[in-house]
């Protein structure tokens, strides 16, 4: 269980991920020592898994992203194993996610514009295996995307 000075230092990591341990322990008011032995215990326990940049894909040229969604031909017992090991080939994939229900897998996909995305679809996309159904989705705006939570 985190406690307040987990909580402190979550939160200030989260709004500044760059920020040095001193600064990070100035801000959530305890020592520089303090700060360091609880990142490293919550980096152990695996509450931290560790740190990303956040690229903005639109300012390095790429202007489509669209998702994906997957219903895979469940008579086949390797479909999920044969698709994702596929799917983590395609460098344009940004994200995979898998699901219980009508949709089995969803691909976050990127492209420089939409004949660069025709060509991903058409030659990396519809060669993936054990594709029963595919529902393609554009986005248009993003409203909201935070991984950080109220702690």
């Amino acid at each position: 269980m985190l406690d307040d000075i987990d909580r402190r230092l979550l939160r200030h990591l989260m709004a500044d991920p760059d920020m040095a341990t001193t600064a990070l322990a100035a801000r959530a008011n305890v020592s520089g020592a303090v700060a360091a032995r609880r990142l490293v215990r919550l980096r152990d326990t695996g509450a931290i898994k560790g740190v990303r940049a956040v690229i903005d894909w639109a300012a390095l040229g790429y202007q489509v992203e669209v998702s994906l969604r997957f219903t895979l031909d469940k008579t086949v017992s390797s479909a999920f194993d044969d698709f994702l090991a596929a799917a983590r080939k395609v460098p344009e994939v940004l994200e995979i996610q898998t699901f219980l229900g009508r949709v089995d897998v969803r691909l976050s996909i990127i492209a420089r514009d939409m004949a660069h995305y025709q060509h991903i679809y058409r030659t990396k996309i519809l060669a993936l295996p054990h594709i029963a159904d595919i529902e393609s989705l554009m986005d248009v705006a993003r409203i909201k995307s935070a991984g950080q939570l109220p702690i």
